[in-house]
């Protein structure tokens, strides 16, 4: 039997990294991406071939490969960056899901929703700007999503004459706001990605520098998917009852391990109701298994004939989440919309969904100078600050600290299904002090 270290070690060799890119307008992120993708051969022919007509079209002697991300007709008109693109490529060493996020600050929703699946960042910056608001906004962000690993590429070295002050300077200041701000691990590479010093091959100019070039740090960057040793926890997406002569009672709960390792015989607590059972069988891919991990789709079989449905979460007896219908969160609101107090909305959280109420808005936090502005009323576009919200419904939420899975959720507008909020459960780095506890309303009407 394949033991979850084993497995770990078998996809050793092709392991997965999320990571994205974010910047100041002009930095440079849709250049590097294309540097990185044509460097590292990850563009098709055709792919190439369009981007130099594009580039011929607009006056321009050698390829512009920003074109290869900027795929909006107005992002190419303008030279900038508006949508989220993706781009999916590998190495011999590791296979990647790129998020190249914008840089205005009217987008930074877009950064928010780029980097939630990330576990590493790029925050580009311009050598000769230096360390601007945009970029700590940026790190803030990394930061409030629990980002493990952030990489400063200072770009466009070549205009600076490769000097090393420069980048000394600007790694430092960069590195002592990053580390206040919580962000474990941070990595500092001076690039040209126009010209491709240190974007795959090392660079020819600036021989003082010694470190990885940024390809080489994707490809080595310790990277976890190993989530077998967080709490476990099985959402339910599906009760499976077939009710055939040929199994005339069976009862699975069916979904994705979200975290942890579950084993045949072990007591169980189903939430929010709080009954507990044991484990009877799991089945994986048609065949019965003793042990399930993190995060493989299996189904679930109880010894117990209790109430379970979707939206349930199964975790052991003795390590599950609290259940509440009071939910203290840092949202970043995505919506045009503004989110107020008082807003009936739907809380979305892994398979559940319930009726829910803001019923506070404490603080809006700046991204500038990271202060808190008390009781804002309202949250709009691009706004990121503490609520506290009722659900009609308990939930089993983690803290999104412990978990980004089960510890994250989605603000709804239950009247044409427009995702107004991504939330994030728990304190954040910023918060001074905790939201005050909710109090019940007699108005409400769950």
């Amino acid at each position: 039997m394949t033991t979850p270290t084993q497995s770990a070690e078998l996809l050793a060799a092709t392991t997965l990294l999320r990571f994205a890119t974010a910047g100041s307008v002009d930095d440079g992120k849709s250049t590097l991406v294309g540097r990185l993708l044509h460097d590292s051969k990850s563009v098709l022919t055709d792919q190439l071939e369009a981007v130099e007509h594009a580039s011929r079209n607009r006056g321009q002697e050698a390829p512009d490969l920003a074109l290869l991300t900027d795929g909006l007709r107005a992002e190419r008109e303008q030279g900038i960056t508006i949508d989220v693109a993706y781009r999916y490529f590998a190495t011999p060493r590791r296979r990647f899901i790129l998020a190249d996020t914008p840089g205005h600050v009217q987008y930074t929703r877009n950064m928010v929703t780029g980097a939630s699946t990330a576990e590493l960042a790029v925050v580009l910056v311009d050598a000769r700007n230096g360390v601007v608001e945009q970029t700590r906004r940026h790190a803030a962000v990394a930061a409030l999503l629990r980002v493990p690993h952030v990489v400063l590429a200072v770009n466009k070295m070549d205009l600076v004459d490769y000097a090393e002050p420069v980048f000394a300077a600007i790694a430092e200041e960069f590195t002592a706001y990053a580390a206040s701000l919580g962000v474990p691990e941070i990595t500092t590479i001076p690039i040209s990605a126009l010209a491709g010093d240190n974007v795959v091959e090392p660079s020819a100019h600036m021989d003082w520098y010694g470190g990885p070039t940024v390809l080489e740090h994707l490809e080595t960057v310790p990277v976890s998917h190993d989530l077998t040793g967080c709490h476990a926890r099985f959402p339910v997406q599906y009760v499976i009852r077939p009710q055939t002569a040929e199994h005339p009672d069976y009862r699975g709960y069916a979904g994705q391990i979200a975290a942890g390792v579950f084993r045949v015989g072990e007591p169980v607590t189903v939430l929010p109701s709080g009954r507990t059972s044991t484990i009877a069988g799991i089945d994986l891919l048609g065949d019965s298994v003793d042990i399930a991990w993190a995060p493989q789709s299996v189904t679930l079989r109880l010894a117990d004939d209790i109430d379970v449905s979707r939206g349930d979460l199964i975790a052991p007896v003795g390590d599950a989440p609290a259940v509440t219908q009071d939910v203290e969160a840092t949202v970043c609101h995505v919506a045009d919309q503004p989110l107020t107090v008082g807003r009936r909305v739907l809380l979305k959280h892994t398979t559940r969904t319930v009726k829910a109420i803001v019923k506070d808005i404490p603080s809006r936090l700046t991204l500038d100078d990271l202060s808190q502005h008390p009781a804002p009323g309202q949250l709009v576009a691009n706004d990121i600050g503490r609520v506290v919200v009722r659900t009609a419904e308990p939930l089993a939420l983690d803290a999104y600290a412990d978990s980004r899975r089960t510890g994250s959720f989605l603000l709804i507008d239950p009247a044409d299904g427009t995702t107004l909020s991504a939330g994030m459960a728990g304190a954040s780095f910023a918060a001074a002090e905790e939201p005050p506890a909710a109090d019940d309303d007699a108005e409400w009407d769950f």
